[in-house]
Parts: C-alpha cells; structure tokens; sequence
C-alpha cells in the first residue's frame, strides 16, 4: 500500500492521467473563449482531445539531417519537465505529492525546460522556420524568465519560504494581488510568454514562419510538445492562483480561481496584436523587470522596517 499510493498519485491523481486531461480541458476553454471574443463558434469540447489521439496514431517523420536522439528525446523531456513541476504545486487544491524547502526555484527551472527543448528541436533541424522560431523562442526565453520568477519571489518574500505549499498555505489568508499588484500582472502575464500565447506568439507565428521550431515535427513528438504546453499551463495557473489569490485549498477553489485567470488571459489574447520579438524584449526589460524589482525593494525595506 505505501508503494501504491504514491504510484497512483504520480500516474493517475492528481498528477500524470488527470493532470493531462485537465490540461487538455483548459486547452478547449482557452481556444474557446478566444473564439466567442473574435465572434466564432470555436471548438467542440472534445476537440484537444481528438487532436492528441490524431497524433499519436500517425507516423513520426523523422528528417534526413537531424540527430536523432535529440530529434526524438527532446519532446520526452519537455513533457516529463512539465509533469515533474506539476508534483510540487498544489493541484486541484490538494497538496503537493511532494514538497521540500526551495522547491519554487526548482519548480520555475522545470516549468523553462519545455521552452528549452523546444528551441533545441528548431536548431536540431536545417529548415530555415525551424531556426528562425528556435531562435525566437530562445531570446523570448531569456526576456521574461527572470521577471517572471522575481513576480514570484515576492510572496515568497513575505511568506518568509522559497517553499510552494508553505507560501499557498500564508496566502490563505493574504490576498497578496492587493498589495503586490505589479508581481501580479508581471506573472500572469510572464505565464503567456512561457506558453507563447498572443500577443507573444512570434516564435510560432503561423503567418510567418509555418510553426516555428516544430515546423518538422509530426506525429508522437508534436503532440507530447503540445500535452506539455497543456500542463504548463496547469501548473503556471496553480502558481499564480496560490501566490496571489488567496492560495488554493479544494477542488472550488482551484476551479475558480484558475478559470478567472484563464479568462483574463484569453481577454488579453483577444485585444492585443502579435508583438515582434524586438518588442517583446524591450517590454520586460525596460518595464517588467524594472517595475517587479521596484517592487521587491519596497518590499525588503517594509520588511526591514517593520517588527
């Protein structure tokens, strides 16, 4: 039995199966909430579903100049990374299958893994969209990722631990978006440029260079990229709503304040254009980063100040 239970939570619930499935679902409320806002139908429920399951019952082409073992490994460990993060987040509510002090930094690393990857996929092929996406995405990389995590080291700040389930436990009782507003907008929409949703879609601009880096993938490896994404977005919705929503205690809670996220982000996706990667850059380094380190520094000298 002790060696069951903690299978069943890593393979079915609430991380691996279910995990997938939510990701999956979130997906389909994304996509459709983004077509109700453009005046479209928009898909069927069960259409990220059917996409996934197209997917892994097609051929895998494998291009004539790639290495091979990255070609195919890469989409394992972008996949695994995000599954891996999800273990120290409370999801659903619960709490984490697994938790340890300084467990944020690890889970912000694991959670910058699937980009990673994806960019290694673009320069492991010779097509010129796959290293032009492979390119974008390593730059967007670097331009949001520490804003992004110093948005969270806010609360982690004020909860006095880098450990997730002990901050969402202080933030029970603290609505930290009332007096940390900045690191919440940094991190919500820090969140949007790791999953390369509008308008920080430049490296997989359709109209542009195909699909980016996975211009060359098919099959297996383009839907384990693509599940990844999905449980990406889990986890960088479980973070945010935990850290700054009051944290997450239940499977309500949970719902409600990710899908309240999810819906702010959709909005955003429908009101703003595609940024060029040039302005991506320019928009967290001259103001993310700028505002969400202001921010810190206040919070150090109200903390030093105070009892």
């Amino acid at each position: 039995m002790n060696t069951l239970t903690p299978l069943i939570t890593l393979l079915i619930f609430p991380a691996g199966l279910t995990l997938i499935l939510v990701g999956m679902f979130y997906e389909w409320v994304d996509r459709k909430l983004v077509a109700r806002f453009q005046n479209r139908i928009g898909p069927r429920w069960f259409q990220p579903f059917a996409d996934a399951v197209k997917l892994f019952a097609k051929e895998q082409i494998t291009p004539a100049i790639v290495n091979p073992y990255l070609f195919f490994g890469l989409p394992v460990a972008a996949l695994a990374g995000a599954l891996t993060s999800a273990l120290y987040v409370p999801l659903m509510g619960l709490t984490p299958a697994s938790n340890f002090p300084g467990d944020l930094i690890v889970t912000i690393y694991l959670l910058s893994l699937p980009t990673m990857c994806v960019g290694l996929a673009g320069w492991n092929n010779s097509g010129r969209f796959s290293l032009i996406g492979a390119t974008r995405t390593l730059t967007q990389l670097f331009a949001y990722e520490a804003p992004f995590l110093l948005a969270l080291l806010g609360p982690a700040l004020v909860a006095g631990s880098w450990q997730i389930n002990t901050i969402n436990r202080f933030t029970q009782d603290h609505w930290l978006i009332l007096t940390q507003p900045v690191g919440f907008i940094v991190a919500l929409i820090g969140l949007m440029g790791k999953l390369e949703l509008p308008p920080f879609d430049a490296p997989e601009a359709e109209t542009e260079i195909v699909a980016g880096a996975l211009t060359e993938y098919s099959g297996r490896g383009l839907a384990m990229f693509k599940i990844g994404k999905s449980v990406e977005l889990i986890v960088g919705l479980c973070l945010v709503a935990s850290f700054y929503l009051g944290g997450l205690n239940g499977v309500p809670s949970f719902l409600f304040k990710t899908l309240i996220l999810l819906l702010g982000m959709t909005m955003l996706q429908s009101l703003l254009t595609r940024l060029r990667i040039d302005q991506t850059v320019g928009l967290w380094w001259r103001f993310g980063a700028i505002l969400v380190l202001a921010q810190l520094l206040v919070i150090i000298l109200v903390k030093g100040f105070l009892p």
